[in-house]
Order: C-alpha cells, then sequence, then structure tokens
C-alpha cells in the first residue's frame, strides 16, 4: 500500500497566475517594506494602511485564474489513491478553485477577517475597515485573517501529523532553506521520508530530487509521471 504525499507550496505556485512572490529581490512586497503591513506591531501603528494594502491584494487574488500547476495538483489529489496533503504559505484560493478539496493555509486567507479583540473569525468582504464591528463582540477590531511575521503560523500539529503519514515530501515554489519549509523538509529526511522540490530555479535546500521550471510546467508534468505509475 503506496503513502500519502505531503506537498508545501509557496508563492511560485501562483505566480504565473499574476500574483506577485511574497518578496522581490529588492527588499520590498509589493513596493512595501514588510515591516509596514505585515507585522502586528504595523497593523497598532498604522491599521488603515494595512487593511488598504490586504485589500489591494484580496482584490488581486479574486481576480486571478488557477493556472495549471493548481489544477494539476487537485487532480493528485483527487487520483492518486492515498492521502495528498495540500500545505500552502499562500494566503490565497486558488487551490479550492483550482478543485482541491481539502488545503492548509499555514498563513491564513485573505478571504477571511479576524477580530483582535475577541479571536471571532467570519467571510471578509472585498473591502475591509478597522473600525468595521466584529459579528461576535461588536469590537472595532477587524484585521485580516493572516499570520504576520512573529505570529505563530495556524495549524503546525495538523501539519505535523500529515507529514508523519507521508513517505514524500514535496516542496512547489518556495525556498528549501527559509523556514517553515526548512524544517519540514529537514524533518522528512529524519522521518526518513524522501523529498522532492519542483521550483523556477534551485533554491538551495538539500533534497534528493530537484526539477527546475516554471510550476505551470514542472508540476502537470510531475503530476503525469506520479499517476502514470
Amino acid at each position: 500500500m503506496k503513502g500519502g504525499i505531503f506537498i508545501l507550496s509557496g508563492a511560485g505556485l501562483s505566480a504565473e497566475s499574476g500574483l506577485k512572490t511574497f518578496r522581490a529581490a529588492d527588499g520590498l512586497w509589493e513596493d512595501h517594506r514588510v515591516e509596514d503591513v505585515a507585522t502586528p506591531e504595523a497593523f497598532a501603528r498604522d491599521p488603515h494602511m494595512v487593511q488598504s494594502f490586504y485589500n489591494t491584494r484580496r482584490e488581486q487574488a479574486a481576480n486571478a485564474v488557477p493556472n495549471p500547476a493548481h489544477r494539476a495538483l487537485a487532480r493528485l489529489q483527487a487520483e492518486y489513491g492515498a492521502p495528498v496533503y495540500l500545505v500552502t504559505q499562500n494566503v490565497d484560493d486558488l487551490l479550492e478553485r483550482g478543485g482541491a478539496r481539502e488545503v492548509i493555509h499555514m498563513h491564513g486567507a485573505l478571504k477571511n477577517a479576524l477580530c483582535a479583540s475577541c479571536g471571532h473569525r467570519w467571510a471578509a468582504p472585498m473591502v475591509m475597515d478597522v473600525k468595521d464591528p466584529c459579528p461576535s463582540c461588536s469590537a472595532p477590531a477587524t484585521r485580516p485573517d493572516i499570520v504576520w511575521f512573529g505570529e505563530i503560523p495556524y495549524h503546525m500539529e495538523a501539519i505535523q501529523d500529515a507529514l508523519e503519514d507521508c513517505e514524500l515530501f514535496v516542496s512547489i515554489g518556495t525556498s528549501g532553506v527559509v523556514y517553515p519549509a526548512a524544517g519540514f523538509s529537514q524533518m522528512a529526511r529524519q522521518l526518513g521520508i524522501r523529498t522532492m522540490e519542483l521550483n523556477l530555479e534551485a533554491s538551495g535546500g538539500r533534497f534528493d530530487e530537484i526539477r527546475e521550471g516554471p510550476a505551470s510546467t514542472v508540476v502537470p508534468d510531475w503530476v503525469d509521471k506520479v499517476l502514470a505509475n
């Protein structure tokens, strides 16, 4: 009986859908310093700017279309015959719109809102404002349900359980040398799990196999080979 596949995806998976990768070579994230838009301190300092930044990202994600890599992973999950765990660092919902049934969003999701006061979550409107009242406690403390720098990623226990249930770890469109990707691939090696990287170019991480190229090409090709076997 074959074991499961654990897939960790990052910004490179959605880049060909028109969503920019997390941080450009100049150290900026869509023309903003990360410290100004992706930390609890930034939200406390200028919540309106942070909300505006994520409102723009939410609109961009809503207008994006799943690419062949998203659809290929959904097909793998549907047809493989063993668990395929899709764990993503991305905050878009392109995997789901590409047909994936279950996706673990370790960094949250643009489509969700979070009350900074009571922790209640709800479906986010396209345009959010910090003064929007929480549906649960009515506090005007609405923030994006996004994991910022300095915060703990979501679902870490479930992610570890999923990894331990697999025979193959695959990193797609994310660095293999920056945590958590580095930690997951390291854990996989310690567990004797084969590791693979599919990326535009090799990240420098330690993998048993590396395939380079655009996600919309290398991911469907790999999925075809897996399902053919």
